[in-house]
């Protein structure tokens, strides 16, 4: 495995990690899989698993919460992330102080563990002054309850006017973007948020570098109904009817990929690391075969030639 620095902060986390999204707690309700998954991860050096309190209304945390607690902590890099709904509460949503301070020590609860490595703002909230958030986030650092904050799915002026915020008054800076990456999904990411984050050196961890499975070529023939796809009608409908061009040049792909010996996710994965700014890529995985698959991504080397090649079969 191999392990890179956040950013310009002195921890390192392992190029490949391991999410719940839509997996723990939904897609794999049996523990005794999780685990195994989980405890597979772990042996091959994954060191950062990613979690949120919406992911399964909670039950993502407490599934991977039960195993991780079987590795020592100070080996583990943990996260989670707040912003959506958790109930029809009011006030249960959102990133105000209130919510946020709840939410902590919700997700602490259900995990299992005294503190977060990592603690996300899941999306921007317009109704919540952002120096609001920056400072609660400011004193959960202080508290111990977390040890970095970041943001997941902001603009790069959103992130901007944050580290402007902190600068001003001298509080805790975000110190890592998670943004959807892959090989089909690519403008913001490059275009808006890349160049802040660098700028003001933040690490970036991307979440999807698969697009939900499209990328590995399981659907090059239909939709199998036991696929993640298959199962969260939601997902389907954003993959396969916001780019109906999509699974022809997946097909294609597999052309680069077959030079390579590689498979089409290993390539995927491997692409969206390309950049020394991205830390980490954020795998999903519902069987032990899928995440023995993605765990060789990182042994794939890219020459400026294949990257010409796959970045050309896929601009529109």
């Amino acid at each position: 495995m191999q392990y890179r620095r956040l950013g310009n902060s002195g921890l390192k986390i392992s190029a490949l990690s391991l999410g719940g999204w839509t997996t723990f707690g939904e897609l794999v309700k049996d523990q005794n899989i999780t685990t195994k998954i989980i405890e597979r991860a772990y042996e091959a050096g994954i060191n950062f698993f990613d979690m949120a309190d919406v992911y399964a209304i909670g039950e993502s945390e407490r599934m991977m919460g039960k195993v991780l607690a079987k590795f020592p902590r100070h080996t583990l890099v943990i996260s989670s992330k707040v912003f959506w709904p958790m109930s029809d509460d009011v006030n249960d949503r959102g990133l105000s102080r209130k919510h946020l301070m709840e939410s902590v020590h919700k997700s602490l609860q259900r995990i299992g563990t005294d503190y977060l490595d990592l603690y996300f703002c899941h999306r921007y909230d317009d109704d919540t002054p952002l120096e609001e958030t920056i400072r609660t986030m400011d004193d959960l650092i202080h508290q111990g309850k977390i040890l970095y904050w970041g943001t997941s799915e902001w603009t790069g002026a959103q992130i901007q006017a944050a580290f402007d915020l902190c600068e001003k008054y001298n509080l805790y800076k975000p110190q890592v973007e998670q943004p959807q990456y892959s090989i089909l999904v690519r403008e913001k990411f490059e275009g808006d948020v890349l160049p802040v984050a660098k700028k003001n050196g933040a690490g970036l961890v991307v979440w999807s570098p698969l697009a939900s499975g499209l990328l590995t070529g399981k659907y090059d023939n239909g939709v199998p109904a036991e696929s993640r796809l298959g199962q969260l009608e939601w997902l389907r409908n954003r993959w396969l009817d916001s780019d109906r061009d999509a699974v022809t040049r997946i097909k294609e792909f597999k052309a680069l990929a077959d030079e390579l010996n590689v498979t089409r996710s290993q390539l995927a994965i491997a692409w969206t690391l390309r950049y020394p700014a991205v830390t980490s890529a954020i795998t999903g995985a519902t069987r032990v075969e899928q995440l023995e698959e993605t765990l060789k991504s990182v042994e794939v080397k890219l020459n400026p030639d294949v990257i010409e090649k796959i970045e050309t079969l896929f601009t529109e």
